[in-house]
């Protein structure tokens, strides 16, 4: 066995008297890959705040190459060869690629405070090589991809002679492609010495990149050993305690002859979406699958009247929407859930009640006066809490801010039900949150079409429209492309699809 590089030791911490991390134990030799999961909520993040310099712990110590670590700031633990790399990437678009690298240490002309871009550029250039990325020092980061923003990141740990790489799901916004070309990287680096902390809910890619893993359980250690020795059941058995035997529960699919709830005609986009035609029935779920840049979202945003269309319409219960806009599909009972819920789907600095009640307000105010009605409201947000089941411990009052991603993700949806949509356009509606939340988010989804609810159902998880819908719409290059029917689902037929190897329907 290699020395232990990374060492937590009975890491405890607590927020206003509540326990959040239990005497955390583990340790990673240098060069090692270690998977760290566990249910949004667990820990993970707290602890990663206290490697990383943001939290101090209230027991316990930390050791990294040997010796006491104990950073009180963000800038010790860099100090110390600690980056972390957060799912939302930390990089400023505006700038170039070596402005971003060298932002807070710029070489400097001899002499004076001005920025030597000669050296710069020379320095950018060899950290680019390094991670595979072929691109210009100069070039401005808005014009690269999610996965080439994602190799700046590592190029600027890199910059600062990291030692201890931390990813907080690098993965939910990346191609098949992009997630290789990551962990090819990752895999000749790890021979330098550099060990990497991998935190995802992703499985797969934890079996495929680490050596060890180790499960968080509500703030405490409950699985740690050789990865080889874990399967995907006895993980997720681990991280929710208990047994989910069927993620995807059985259902019987809607009759064609339902009636139409939504019906999308000729819809063109501003280039992305061409002639695109689509019906939803009541009671049915529609899977819309494509690789990233397909025009999965524009279509859903254009549906709703947030894109501009060039061309088409679009009918929801029997209404031509004119114009097409979000208040108009709102009046006429559709709800749309983005995929980037903490910038576009929530207000993270108010309350679990204001968020919950944002969609619904016209619903609860008093004509005559104008004001609104707080005591259905209040009663309603509680009803839906319920339905949705935000976690029991989190008071009206909290900030949304401060909870986990699963219940966030509840939260957004919550605020769409309070508005009795009879059509929800779901945009990813899983992405990022733990097996646990992704099983409840998939009872609802299935409840809501039991009731006689039409979806839209957007997922880069083929396994995921498989388990839950009636139909699946293959999107690509802004085009309808195929259609398969619940006895046509077949994971190779879709991908194949989606990457243009099929016949257009």
């Amino acid at each position: 066995m290699s020395a232990p590089f990374v060492e937590f030791v009975g890491i405890e911490k607590a927020f206003f008297g509540v326990p959040i991390l239990r005497g955390i134990s583990f340790d990673l030799p240098a060069g090692g890959a270690l998977g760290l999961v566990g249910e949004n909520g667990a820990g993970k993040s707290t602890l990663m705040n206290i490697f990383g310099g943001n939290l101090a712990p209230d027991r316990g110590h930390m050791r990294l190459a040997g010796r006491e670590y104990t950073p009180a700031t963000p800038r010790d633990a860099e100090r110390n060869g600690v980056a972390f790399i957060h799912q939302e990437l930390n990089l400023f678009p505006n700038l170039s690629i070596g402005e971003n690298l060298f932002l807070t240490r710029f070489p400097s002309q001899r002499g004076t405070s001005l920025i030597d871009y000669s050296r710069l550029n020379e320095l950018t250039v060899k950290l680019l090589e390094e991670v595979g990325l072929a691109a210009l020092p100069g070039q401005s980061v808005e014009t690269l991809s999610t996965g080439e923003r994602q190799l700046v990141e590592i190029a600027k740990a890199l910059s600062t002679d990291a030692r201890v790489i931390i990813f907080d799901e690098p993965t939910t916004s990346l191609s098949r492609s992009e997630t290789e070309r990551l962990f090819a990287l990752i895999a000749r680096l790890r021979p330098r010495g550099i060990a990497f902390i991998y935190i995802s809910h992703t499985l797969a890619d934890v079996f495929q990149l680490c050596q060890q893993i180790v499960v968080l359980r509500d703030g405490a250690v409950v699985g740690d050993g050789p990865a080889h020795s874990f399967t995907e059941s006895k993980l997720i058995s681990l991280m929710v305690g208990r047994e989910i035997n069927r993620l995807f529960p059985e259902r019987n699919p809607t009759s064609r002859l339902a009636e139409p709830l939504l019906q999308v005609r000729g819809l063109s986009c501003c280039g992305k979406l061409q002639d695109i035609s689509l019906t939803i029935h009541r009671g049915e779920i529609v899977g819309l699958a494509g690789l990233m840049g397909a025009g999965r979202s524009e279509l859903a945003r254009s549906i709703f009247g947030l894109d501009p269309r060039t061309s088409g319409e679009v009918i929801l219960n029997d209404r031509r929407l004119k114009p097409l806009n979000p208040r108009a599909a709102i009046r006429n009972g559709a709800a749309f859930l983005t995929e980037n819920r903490g910038s576009e789907g929530l207000c993270l600095q108010l309350s679990v009640a204001d968020n919950l009640s944002l969609a619904c307000l016209p619903r609860h105010s008093r004509p005559v006066l104008k004001r609104l009605n707080f005591e259905t409201l209040r009663a309603a947000v509680e009803r839906i809490r319920a339905v949705v089941r935000v976690d029991s411990k989190a008071s009206n009052e909290q900030p949304v801010r401060t909870l986990s991603g699963g219940n966030q993700q509840k939260i957004v949806l919550g605020k769409w039900l309070l508005n009795e949509p009879r059509v929800l356009l779901l945009d990813e509606p899983t992405r990022g949150i733990d097996v646990g939340a992704k099983s409840e988010i998939y009872r609802l989804i299935l409840d809501l079409a039991a009731k006689g609810n039409g979806i839209l159902l957007i997922s880069s998880e083929i396994e995921e429209l498989i388990g839950l819908c009636d139909r699946i719409l293959v999107l690509s290059r802004g085009r309808i492309v195929r259609e398969f029917a619940r006895d046509q689902f077949h994971r190779e037929e879709i991908l194949r699809a989606a990457l243009g190897s099929a016949a257009p329907a």
